[in-house]
């Protein structure tokens, strides 16, 4: 079994991130989370359906909307949601999940790792891994 930290070093080799649950209200984790990654230099894709754009990026309702195959997806939503999140991860070929604290759901976990992903959850937020700075 893999490590936390072989798992996000895994994650974290992808070229480009989806962020479920990203928002244009730069007060929550969702749009924390995308800044995040652009403040690293790393392109993310925000998927949010309820949102058209979030810093300047076209939005997607789903991982199912994107025109390209993501590897590495953030899940920053509601655990219903991630339910809904990891089932279209799966059907998309996503290999990574990294559920920020709040989103887990035992079913969505397991139904991830059921289907061979790399899911984090529980423990480090992407915010402390990649060195998140407000301004």
């Amino acid at each position: 079994m893999d490590t936390e930290g072989n798992k996000i070093k895994k994650f974290l080799k992808a070229p480009k991130f989806a962020v479920c649950g990203a928002s244009s209200n730069r007060h929550k984790y969702g749009n924390k989370v995308l800044r995040c990654y652009l403040q690293n230099n790393r392109q993310a894709v925000p998927i949010n359906p309820n949102e058209g754009e979030v810093e300047g990026l076209i939005t997607y309702p789903s991982l199912k909307d994107l025109p390209e195959a993501i590897e590495s997806v953030s899940i920053i939503t509601p655990p219903a949601v991630t339910e809904k999140v990891v089932d279209d991860a799966i059907k998309s070929g996503v290999k990574h999940l990294w559920m920020q604290p709040g989103a887990e759901s035992r079913s969505a976990i397991e139904q991830a790792e059921s289907a061979g992903l790399n899911v984090i959850y529980g423990g480090a937020c992407v915010l402390v891994v990649l060195g998140y700075h407000e301004f």
